[in-house]
């Protein structure tokens, strides 16, 4: 069987779009750290939030390099 390959600009969109939005989600984060930031400091939460901020920040921007990567290599 041969199977089909998938266009590159599709397989562009699958890959970029989920990338979009864990970059909207992380600012999404943000604002709502820094506009409750009194209220989540007293309920002792903030740690949390700022924890899940500091891991989604950096896979973010790992994986928006090794789209870069593969697009400047030809593979996407």
């Amino acid at each position: 069987m041969d199977q089909q390959k998938m266009p590159p600009a599709v397989l562009r969109l699958l890959v970029i779009f989920p990338n979009v939005l864990s970059y909207l989600l992380l600012g999404g984060l943000i604002i709502y750290v820094i506009s409750n930031y009194e209220v989540l400091k007293t309920t002792e939460s903030l740690k949390v939030w700022l924890i899940l901020i500091a891991v989604l920040a950096p896979a973010a921007a790992y994986t928006t390099f090794s789209i870069i990567k593969k697009i400047r290599a030809g593979h996407m």
